[in-house]
């Protein structure tokens, strides 16, 4: 007796682009988190470039140095980014009763930190060393966990306005601002000494990855 196959229904086009972002992401991470790893040559001259020609700048331009040291120990670092994050999460039950999405939103952070510290002390890469240091910082350099936090927040954030219908105005405006801190925090910690270009991309990737992953995940649990 011939039995008719059934063909799965096919998935809709939001979640076929999140998948093949998320697919783009986690290649770019892994092939990233390999080269430095193994600490690829061509990639290690690279950093070793750029390194050298930040400092410099960093070591002749006083005022600009001091107004990044303040950007990244302040208004970009992670503990800024993770009270924000808790003051959202609050705001969320406190005015839209979403307990769900505040407790999605403060857990895919935390889980964001963990990986972040995970993976620091998987690769244990060292970070740069100058006879006449602008910034100092701690632990292992890849990725730059400000560069990642920043991602996460700035973009767990944004699709939460989107999610919400925030006026034209109001979206345009945050746009910018997850730009600028995104982009700007990079650089300051390039510009700063404390950490190689890689380390700010490997950030800005897996922080974008676990955004996707998690808009994924809200979205199947709402659904």
């Amino acid at each position: 007796m011939h039995t008719q196959s059934v063909e799965s229904p096919p998935r809709p086009p939001a979640e076929r682009r999140t998948a093949r972002w998320a697919g783009a992401l986690a290649v770019g991470s892994v092939l990233l988190l390999a080269l430095v790893a193994v600490r690829w040559y061509p990639l290690m001259t690279l950093d070793g470039d750029v390194a050298e020609t930040t400092h410099r700048w960093a070591v002749q331009e006083d005022g600009v140095t001091h107004a990044f040291r303040i950007l990244t120990d302040w208004v970009w670092d992670p503990w800024t980014m993770r009270i924000l994050t808790f003051a959202v999460a609050i705001w969320l039950v406190w005015r839209r009763a979403a307990r769900w999405t505040a407790g999605w939103l403060v857990a895919t952070c935390l889980l964001a930190t963990l990986v972040q510290q995970t993976l620091k002390a998987v690769v244990d890469r060292p970070r740069p060393v100058w006879p006449d240091p602008v910034d100092s910082a701690h632990y292992s350099a890849f990725p730059s966990g400000h560069a990642m936090t920043a991602t996460v927040v700035c973009g767990l954030l944004l699709w939460l306005l989107h999610h919400y219908g925030a006026g034209r105005v109001l979206w345009r405006t945050a746009v910018a601002v997850a730009a600028v801190s995104v982009a700007g925090v990079g650089l300051t910690r390039v510009w700063l000494g404390v950490h190689w270009a890689t380390d700010v991309v490997g950030g800005w990737l897996l922080g974008a990855l676990v955004v996707v992953l998690a808009v994924e995940v809200h979205a199947r649990q709402r659904g």
